[in-house]
């Protein structure tokens, strides 16, 4: 697995090693021990799995607020996304930033999202399976959304009018939202 950072801070992108011979591929998707030898201590309890009929379907931005917080590894196993992710932890000093990455079944990459982010994609093409890893376990309790067009966040998600679900539609903005993430130096 190749690693490289994104634009933001603490959030990586992983291109898995694919081993390709005249029956296919193959790919490992999460190492704990090859991670953990480069300073990524997470440990996945819950894997998710999303089908997306529509190109042009939003959905996002979410986040989980404490105790439910979740670090996620999101990829896209057939199709293509805009996925993005939001620095939501106030104080910090890339707080309402984002970065937008292109996943997809082609370039197979992944991105390791941590705790304090909200997340979101926009699916570039009809038919899309996305599958993402979590560190903490679903809390309707704790489930948030922002607004994607929250004009303090000012993500450029190349189309003005997405498919959203209803939750999305009503999500507040960022201001507006109990967002509890405080940034804490290390």
């Amino acid at each position: 697995m190749d690693i490289f950072e994104t634009s933001l801070k603490g959030v990586f992108g992983i291109q898995p090693k694919v081993f390709e011979d005249h029956r296919g591929w193959f790919m490992e998707t999460w190492s704990d021990a090859k991670m953990t030898t480069l300073g990524f201590n997470v440990s996945f309890v819950q894997d998710n799995h999303s089908f997306t009929v529509k190109k042009g379907t939003l959905r996002g931005l979410h986040f989980q607020n404490s105790p439910m917080a979740q670090a996620k590894l999101v990829r896209c196993a057939a199709g293509s996304v805009l996925d993005v992710a939001v620095d939501i932890r106030k104080g910090s000093p890339n707080y309402r930033k984002w970065v937008a990455v292109e996943l997809s079944a082609v370039n197979k990459r992944q991105l390791l999202i941590p705790r304090g982010f909200a997340h979101g994609f926009l699916t570039l093409t009809d038919n899309v399976e996305f599958v993402y890893k979590c560190d903490n376990l679903y809390s309707s309790e704790n489930d948030r959304s922002i607004r994607f067009d929250d004009p303090t966040i000012g993500i450029d998600w190349g189309i003005d009018n997405p498919i959203l679900s209803d939750k999305d539609a009503a999500a507040p903005f960022l201001e507006e939202s109990d967002c509890k993430y405080i940034y804490k130096l290390k």
